[in-house]
């Protein structure tokens, strides 16, 4: 099973962070990495099931929202390689807000697993992952 995780610690309040990131449907916290979201489907970006395809490239549906634990996972439907859906199956990917424990602010944790064992896939994910938590930590301090 293949897999990455990263985190980030953002200087705000873990409420503001989690108001941003919270819609499916609404990347603008990262316009430096997702130049383009189109919305697919009628669901909101906060329904199970809404579903987005990214910079023309990645399908991905939301699969779980919880306001309260703060934190949604999604799954990539499709992309490029090395994560099409001819390469990885099952793709899960989850992101989760919390308190940062050694300091103000709030901790962001990105992590995915999916079936196939591909460590391009993995190294492809990690770089896109850090991209985007480095983009809402300049968007969002």
């Amino acid at each position: 099973m293949g897999k990455t995780y990263q985190s980030i610690t953002i200087n705000a309040p873990v409420e503001q962070v989690w108001k941003a990131v919270r819609d499916f449907h609404d990347m603008s916290w990262c316009p430096n990495v997702i130049t383009k979201l189109e919305k697919i489907g009628d669901k909101a970006g906060d329904e199970i099931g809404a579903g987005r395809k990214l910079n023309d490239a990645f399908l991905e549906t939301l699969r779980e929202l919880n306001d309260s634990q703060m934190t949604f996972s999604y799954s990539i439907d499709d992309g490029p390689s090395p994560i099409s859906k001819d390469d990885v199956k099952n793709y899960l990917g989850t992101v989760k807000l919390s308190s940062a424990p050694d300091a103000e602010g709030t901790l962001v944790e990105w992590s995915s697993v999916w079936e196939e064992n591909d460590e391009a896939a993995q190294e492809f994910c990690h770089n896109i992952y850090l991209a985007l938590l480095g983009d809402m930590k300049k968007s969002l301090e």
